[in-house]
């Protein structure tokens, strides 16, 4: 008990030195000096949330919120679509039954589609109806800006300039995410310095300091992948299947948004150092605004582009 005393005091003590207690991101009404961003930020792997003056000049802002505009631009692009039940690709769910395997819980990816750009785009809307069995979502990674959605590449910058100067690189990879109201990204550790540009709608995102990282409690799942049975269209049902060979997936235990109070004890129960510990980070990305971060958590989508 002793050493747990001490080291929740020496979280506490390191986080309150490099992030503060207050839970609240930093928000900026311009863009930073290259300068500024490294020394009181990158440095400190502490997020920052900059206002529209950091996408002032982007076509993006004004042409992507016309669907027409997307659709006539991406004639004939096919773009890849991520199919869940429940909208949260990459994420903890039970186990599917079959005789001699372990009760438990397993890492499932989507199933994913390719489809004109201009289905994906009616298939993303229309799913993200409570009714609908299946969830859309345009999340493709691996620089899928670049590659996918290329003719739209003159409606960007090709990087942010007080940024790429601070951290002495140009973009690894520029990846375009298109959601609904369902769309949701699990508890997550990410490895890469990120900037997170939302063009129309909100994201709201939950984070934790990489100090924190003990708090998700990862641990190795076997990876399952959903799949749409041949000959259904992107709204059929899905069913799970367990990856063969069996490959384990290190993934966040924790769900920080349990949906029944039975769930949120049971929670509790098996993550305090999480639900006890320190409050996360919280902030809303608007339409126009950029949030930098180095950070572990998770992200809701909201219509995101």
């Amino acid at each position: 008990m002793e050493e747990e005393r001490r080291l929740r005091g020496l979280w506490g003590e390191a986080r309150e030195l490099s992030l503060g207690t207050s839970g609240q991101v930093d928000c900026l009404d311009a863009p930073p000096s290259p300068l500024r961003f490294l020394r009181d930020y990158v440095s400190a792997n502490k997020p920052c949330l900059v206002s529209r003056a950091a996408t002032r000049g982007w076509p993006a802002i004004s042409l992507w919120s016309d669907d027409a505009y997307l659709r006539r631009v991406l004639h004939g692009c096919a773009v890849s679509v991520h199919l869940t039940p429940h909208g949260r690709a990459d994420s903890l769910v039970p186990r599917p039954s079959a005789c001699g395997r372990p009760r438990g819980l397993c890492f499932a990816s989507a199933a994913v589609r390719s489809m004109d750009f201009s289905d994906a785009l009616a298939l993303i809307a229309a799913t993200g109806s409570p009714s609908s069995p299946t969830v859309a979502y345009a999340q493709q990674q691996n620089d899928c800006f670049r590659a996918e959605y290329s003719a739209l590449a003159g409606d960007v910058v090709p990087d942010v300039p007080w940024a790429t100067e601070a951290l002495g690189c140009l973009p690894e990879a520029v990846n375009l995410w298109i959601g609904n109201g369902r769309s949701e990204t699990s508890f997550h550790k990410d490895h890469y310095e990120n900037l997170y540009a939302v063009i129309t709608g909100e994201k709201h995102f939950l984070l934790l300091p990489p100090t924190d990282v003990h708090r998700l409690y990862i641990r190795h799942y076997p990876a399952a992948r959903y799949v749409l049975d041949d000959g259904k269209d992107a709204t059929g049902e899905l069913h799970l299947e367990l990856e063969e060979p069996e490959r384990q997936v290190p993934w966040c235990s924790v769900d920080p948004y349990p949906e029944t109070p039975e769930s949120m004890a049971e929670q509790r129960e098996a993550f305090p150092l999480y639900f006890d510990g320190p409050k996360p980070f919280e902030c809303i990305v608007k339409a126009g605004e950029i949030l930098y971060l180095e950070t572990v958590g998770c992200r809701r989508v909201r219509h995101a582009i």
